[in-house]
């Protein structure tokens, strides 16, 4: 749907929400404190998949759900979806924990990188040079703080690969972005209830310690479909271009909150991955402009 005057403003406006609110995250999980990354994963999914529920019910968007769950075959790439996204979840949420909010952002600059790799090498997609050049760039980048600093930056490699993964077999999936996180986290629930329980029985949990913890496990359920909702506006209303321009608000967001709220320490080395990495999206989004002009 092409968007044009005040649709198109609503549209950028939703955008803004959506990435925002994405950007904004590290805030958010880091009220958590005391209760572990996989506890609070447990949660997540458990009232999304609640929160979704009711969404659906009130939008009365029953039957794409219906036909999904019809066809058990097809539920291997939903499934596939659900694990990848759950990785990247619980690996954000462990890193919001221990205080990597900057190898996470740098994680989601890298992830168009990544989705545009991913589709070469597993799709055979055709890229241009300006493209490929990109992806080298980001890879050095990599590479350049691996060898500087001595560590696998695997918090940012986990983020970037699970998020592409997760595109990519969400490529196969014939649902909408509620629909289809509906269903992912409906598959995740039996394990996610068994662990709940398991925690309960081995006096872990901390869903009961109290109230603000209580409120905070419940709230993430609203928190994660609410983003998703004005992305969904976002996406009617616009062009794919606009909304992957948008989508940089996201990590710009995070490296902001890392570096000016969290105080995590930025090296030399760190900034010139941040600043290859900058310049590979640079020139990637380049090269998408250009191909979209040359297309009309």
């Amino acid at each position: 749907m092409k968007a044009t005057g005040s649709e198109a403003t609503r549209g950028v406006l939703f955008g803004l929400a959506a990435y925002t609110l994405w950007g904004s995250f590290p805030l958010y999980f880091s009220l958590f404190e005391g209760i572990p990354a996989y506890e609070v994963l447990i949660h997540r999914i458990i009232w999304s998949c609640l929160f979704l529920a009711i969404v659906i019910t009130l939008l009365k968007r029953w039957q794409p759900v219906r036909n999904a769950l019809c066809q058990p075959r097809r539920l291997g790439f939903v499934l596939a979806c659900a694990v990848f996204i759950a990785l990247n979840w619980g690996v954000y949420i462990y890193a919001v924990e221990t205080r990597h909010v900057l190898q996470a952002s740098l994680g989601y600059f890298l992830t168009p990188l990544v989705n545009v790799a991913m589709g070469m090498i597993v799709l055979r997609e055709r890229i241009s040079r300006l493209q490929g050049l990109a992806v080298v760039l980001a890879a050095l980048a990599i590479l350049y703080q691996l060898f500087l600093l001595g560590v696998v930056p695997w918090i940012t490699l986990v983020l970037a690969f699970s998020f592409g993964s997760y595109g990519l077999f969400r490529k196969k999936v014939e649902l909408d972005g509620l629909s289809g996180l509906f269903v992912e986290t409906l598959l995740l629930l039996p394990v996610a209830l068994i662990a709940w329980a398991w925690l309960g029985h081995q006096d872990l949990s901390h869903f009961s310690h109290s109230t603000g913890g209580l409120l905070l496990l419940l709230s993430s359920g609203v928190v994660t479909a609410v983003p998703l909702l004005a992305f969904a506006g976002a996406a009617r209303r616009l062009r794919l271009a606009t909304v992957g321009f948008l989508m940089y608000i996201n990590p710009t967001l995070q490296f902001l909150i890392a570096k000016f709220v969290f105080d995590e320490p930025l090296s030399l080395a760190k900034l010139m991955s941040f600043v290859m990495i900058w310049i590979a999206l640079g020139i990637y989004s380049w090269s998408a402009w250009k191909e979209r002009g040359m297309s009309r």
